[in-house]
Formats: structure tokens, sequence, C-alpha cells
């Protein structure tokens, strides 16, 4: 449910570092605590972001809610098949439902995130 690979936030998003770029998305737990994701709004690559920070807003028919950053950087690619699609992000959240690329400022602020175990454990308390 939560991959090894990842690093996750508190705020229920993860990072898939590659080098110093990182794909970013929200967790089965978010999608799953969202119900039907029917909206999503994207910024424009080029946009900063920073960690803790909103930098979308996702809609299902529960909630509005914001996807925060879990890493500092620039957006270099955004997933517009999400865009047009957002129940991908219920179906495949860590692989088809990636939300944007950023190009991170300092590779080493992923180090603060947590791996799936701390996460899980994260969600368990919720």
């Amino acid at each position: 449910m939560y991959p090894d690979d990842l690093k996750y936030h508190e705020e229920h998003c993860w990072a898939r570092i590659d080098g110093n770029i990182a794909t970013l998305g929200i967790t089965y737990y978010a999608q799953d605590q969202l119900g039907e994701i029917v909206f999503l709004e994207l910024p424009a690559t080029g946009t900063e972001v920073a960690t803790g920070k909103p930098y979308a807003e996702i809609e299902s028919v529960k909630s509005v809610s914001d996807v925060y950053s879990p890493v500092n950087g620039t957006i270099v690619e955004t997933n517009q098949e999400v865009v047009e699609a957002p129940e991908i992000i219920n179906e495949d959240c860590y692989e088809a439902g990636w939300m944007v690329k950023v190009e991170l400022g300092d590779p080493s602020g992923a180090d603060d995130l947590m791996d799936a175990a701390a996460y899980e454990k994260l969600v368990a308390e919720a």
C-alpha cells in the first residue's frame, strides 16, 4: 500500500527521488480519504514549490483540498493526463497518478521525509 522506494510527508504526499528530480503525488491514504476525485488543478512548469506548502488543488465528491509539496524546487513537468482524467489518482496514485516533477533545489532536503514504515505508523495513528 505504501511503496518502499518512495519518501513520504506528513501531509499525505509522496516523492520518488531520482537524482535531482522528484516525482510527486498523493498517498493511497489521501486519495482514500478524499473519495472519488473529480478535479485537479496543477501549477505551470517553472513554478517554485516549498516543503509543506500547497502547490495544487484537488477536488473530490466530498471536499476540496490542497496538495502539499514534500520538497523544495521548481516544477519541470506536469501530468496533464491526471488533469484531464483525475480519477486516475484513485486508480493508481503511485504510478500513472503522479502530479508533477520537480527539479530539487537541495536534494538532501528529501532526507527529512519519512520512509514507508514511518508513514504507515503515522496513518495507523490517525
